[in-house]
């Protein structure tokens, strides 16, 4: 149990039978009544985010998500396997439960698969990956205005806003987190 007084960006709790991350909090002491504690709350497995105050007092079980190295596999139809690298077991999971969490990954790359009490609720992808481009027009001697971008498709599938001087072929990095071009490689 963790009281609302201690929480931290990032702390994962159970409330009303579901699981949420704390994305924001703020002590707030005003001149008249008690103290209390303004959160945003963000629901791990639909995504939504909620505004809710608790007294400083206020006592929440902590929520333990396990976090273990999987290895993609492939996909087949609306399913994609996964094989954990330590024990060699495969599962498949459904599209509903991936989202497009793996639109940067390719086969054989390693994610890591949060899960709470058994249930798989999200794939997190490398911070970064790099990825060759399949597809994009080419840039033109002249065009080049600053912060020009034009869109490329890489070889997962995905598409990348990249700066005029990228090719086809060209071999670049991306941040999964925002889906952004970072450099060439």
């Amino acid at each position: 149990m963790v009281s609302a007084g201690d929480f931290r960006n990032g702390l994962t709790i159970e409330l009303d039978n579901n699981i949420f991350q704390v994305i924001e909090f703020q002590h707030v002491k005003p001149g008249k009544g008690a103290a209390f504690v303004r959160t945003k709350l963000r629901n791990i497995k639909s995504g939504g985010v909620v505004e809710r105050t608790f007294r400083p007092t206020e006592k929440c079980p902590q929520a333990h998500i396990e976090r273990s190295d999987m290895q993609y596999l492939y996909k087949d139809g609306d399913l994609y396997h996964f094989m954990d690298v330590n024990t060699y077991d495969q599962f498949a999971l459904n599209e509903e439960s991936i989202g497009d969490s793996l639109k940067f990954v390719k086969e054989n790359d390693m994610v890591k698969m949060l899960s709470h009490n058994g249930q798989v609720f999200a794939i997190e992808p490398p911070l970064f990956v790099e990825l060759v481009i399949t597809d994009t027009e080419p840039g033109f001697k002249g065009d080049t205005a600053q912060g020009a971008t034009k869109p490329a498709t890489v070889e997962t599938g995905a598409t990348v806003y990249v700066p005029l001087f990228v090719e086809q072929g060209d071999k670049i990095s991306i941040d999964t987190r925002t889906g952004e071009y970072l450099k060439r490689v």
